[in-house]
């Protein structure tokens, strides 16, 4: 009897074993089948785009998710779908997706190149502006140039503007398209500053407000939540002008071609009726006439 039931744990173990690589190389709708969940990878201080929550998530991107949780369901037959909520870190966020750890990640990034050497991406989910803080006594020749409201005048021009930016301190997060794109800036106008880099927004803003850097340059939506949530009373001023713009997206596996096409038809979906809209009157502040113009131009057709 005990050689019997030893003879079958053994057989149960090689089974779960040889099970194991098999699932790790299905693709995601073959894995979400056989382990019965659907697993959402999120930044968990990317308001209002994801936040943690009580062993939970929340934010703009997650509601669109849980969309996609829910066409998961029908095209599986799993009404009893488990959603499971996997946090990951920022130097994480690509390999979690390509490494299957999670099935998509929800918080919106930057589909570059060299992300998409190791994963895909969906149909854009919102367009990325890129502002500037300032403390409210900023010099008036730093808040002329970074408003844009230098004259045009070819050498005079050029001028003008590296003595408006010249000598600042400005802040970014570190590694990000951002900060490529300040350090870009500084060498075509040949502007002599100081950039320092730090890891969140909160750090830069901090930055400023105490006088350790003149301007900090992030993604417009994430600086307004965090002004309007911690520094509603301090010092500091979003400026109005929005330097560059950028289409963002959710990652999927690069290999999947499947699950990519599920994506984007929940979401087009979404867009063509609406629905995509109360997300944002719900996260981010309402639709725009450019989003409306947006939402037509992204859905897949």
């Amino acid at each position: 009897m005990n050689i019997k039931q030893t003879n079958t744990t053994h057989l149960l173990l090689v089974c779960l074993l040889t099970l194991v690589p098999v699932l790790a190389n299905a693709n995601t709708l073959e894995r979400v089948r056989a382990s019965n969940t659907f697993t959402l990878g999120y930044l968990p201080d990317f308001a209002p785009f994801s936040v943690h929550a009580g062993g939970e998530a929340s934010g703009y991107a997650i509601e669109l998710c849980l969309k996609i949780a829910d066409k998961v369901k029908t095209e599986l037959g799993l009404p009893g779908l488990q959603i499971r909520y996997q946090p990951v870190a920022a130097n994480d966020e690509m390999s979690a997706v390509s490494s299957g750890k999670v099935d998509i990640l929800c918080t919106p990034t930057l589909p570059t190149l060299e992300r998409r050497k190791t994963v895909s991406y969906s149909v854009p989910i919102y367009t990325a502006g890129l502002s500037a803080v300032v403390r409210q006594e900023a010099p008036e020749a730093l808040l002329n140039v970074l408003n844009g409201q230098v004259a045009h005048t070819g050498p005079t021009w050029r001028a003008t503007i590296n003595h408006g930016l010249s000598s600042q301190t400005y802040a970014t997060t570190a590694g990000g398209v951002t900060e490529t794109w300040i350090r870009q800036k500084m060498q075509l106008l040949g502007v002599v500053a100081t950039l320092v880099t730090v890891e969140n927004i909160d750090a830069g803003l901090k930055l400023v407000a105490e006088g350790k850097a003149d301007t900090f340059f992030a993604e417009r939506m994430m600086l307004k939540n965090l002004l309007a949530k911690d520094y509603s009373a301090g010092n500091l001023v979003l400026l109005d002008r929005i330097f560059d713009y950028a289409p963002t997206a959710m990652a999927v596996d690069r290999d999947d071609e499947n699950f990519r096409l599920l994506v984007d038809t929940t979401l087009s979906e979404m867009y063509r009726s609406g629905e995509i809209g109360q997300a944002y009157d719900n996260y981010l502040g309402g639709v725009s006439e450019t989003d409306k113009k947006l939402f037509k131009v992204y859905a897949a057709p």
